[in-house]
């Protein structure tokens, strides 16, 4: 009797120790998966990851559902550039506040890029990188691995990606050039534009910079306040003609050609206009008090973040515009600060990470035709091709 009761015993051991073995790896794996630790395996939800941005890096799975043109505009058609795509949890969401932005890493962007690829667009993906801000909004930076998933369902159809703007064959001599010679190609392109005086630079701005949802005001660069379009003048709240490539940076002054050159003039309020005076660009410093995201120190200003692009293409446009020739300034781009009153402006490497970080938006391509059609007849080419800015300087 006490033989079978031990082998009885032994039995039950045994047996309570395979449900044990079964049960702990079940339990665990149902811990990750609702926890979303943010690993290959267990990938944060697009939700998650907009409320934990704090600069660590995880994996985030959802759905691409467009680009991303400012921190409140995402376009699903006309993809201008391969560099970012918004995620949400659904591939039918709308609400920019329950999509992360995705900035693609340079490895990536023939895989991943919107332009390349509109296809991709209600695709599911997963994203490796860095939770930080982009775009002034919740984004994820820094990407190590983008991986395309099979969720079984159809992409949604998408309207062929247009041609970019091409002008009735204006950029046909830059066509298939890089380097060096893409950039005299394009000087050639946009070397001969009419001029205007300073005083009608005021009439200009008004239209060019005309606020797309009031069309009594004009949008100012800096503090992105609409503002009346007759409020101009030298009054501290006044708006007026900012010289994005500083009037100093070259002793250009207010003359026609550099000085009344409609690509890098905008309108600011006139206090701001002040601070910023001739600062190189770069980042760092205090933030503006009268221009929130704005921040700048004794050697540099460093504009708001959907701006900084915009930004960058205008200074990219003045060095490829004035190169020396018919008795012009050669303006040129350095990675200085400090640059005085030489014909340099900076800081270049700062300028290229603006460029990516704010890719052209519908304001840019607007001001971009207003310009070409009604005023100067000639382009800024790094608004129609963004893509070139790579092909020259870097």
């Amino acid at each position: 009797m006490q033989s079978n009761q031990k082998r009885i015993l032994i039995v039950a051991v045994l047996l309570l120790a395979s449900v044990l073995l079964f049960i702990k790896p079940v339990t665990n794996t149902f811990v990750n998966a609702s926890s979303g630790n943010g690993s290959d395996s267990s990938p944060y939800t697009v939700t998650r990851a907009v409320a934990n941005q704090d600069n660590s890096t995880k994996t985030v799975e959802g759905y691409i559902v467009g680009q991303p043109v400012s921190t409140t505009s995402v376009i699903t058609t006309n993809f201008p550039n391969n560099y970012a795509f918004a995620l949400a949890d659904s591939p039918a969401a709308t609400n920019i506040e329950e999509m992360i932005y995705v900035q693609i890493s340079s490895s990536f962007r023939t895989s991943f890029g919107l332009k390349s690829n509109p296809s991709l667009l209600g695709e599911k993906v997963k994203v490796t990188g860095t939770l930080t801000n982009y775009f002034a909004h919740a984004g994820i930076k820094n990407g190590t691995a983008f991986e395309l998933q099979d969720d079984g369902a159809e992409p949604p159809e998408t309207d062929p990606e247009p041609e970019a703007p091409d002008t009735d064959g204006y950029y046909d001599d830059a066509n298939g050039k890089s380097g060096e010679e893409l950039k005299s190609a394009l000087h050639n392109i946009i070397d001969d534009h009419t001029e205007i005086s300073y005083d009608n630079v005021w009439e200009a701005l008004r239209e060019t910079d005309e606020d797309p949802n009031n069309s009594n005001n004009v949008l100012l660069l800096y503090t992105g306040r609409s503002q009346g379009k007759n409020e101009n003048g030298g009054n501290a709240d006044d708006w007026n003609r900012e010289h994005v490539w500083a009037k100093s940076h070259g002793d250009f002054g207010t003359s026609m050609g550099p000085g009344t050159d409609l690509h890098h003039l905008r309108p600011t309020d006139a206090s701001v206009n002040s601070s910023r005076s001739n600062l190189d660009f770069d980042e760092g410093g205090t933030e503006h008090e009268e221009a929130a995201g704005n921040y700048y120190d004794s050697d540099s200003w460093e504009p708001r973040d959907s701006v900084k692009g915009d930004v960058a293409r205008m200074l990219f446009y003045m060095d490829v515009r004035y190169e020396g020739d018919s008795d012009e300034l050669d303006l040129e781009l350095n990675n200085e600060v400090n640059n005085g009153s030489a014909p340099y402006h900076g800081k270049l490497s700062v300028l290229l990470e603006w460029h990516e970080e704010d890719p052209v938006d519908d304001f840019e391509r607007r001001r971009n035709d207003i310009i070409y059609n009604d005023y100067q007849h000639n382009r800024n080419p790094f608004i129609d091709h963004p893509e070139w800015v790579a092909e020259i300087w870097e």
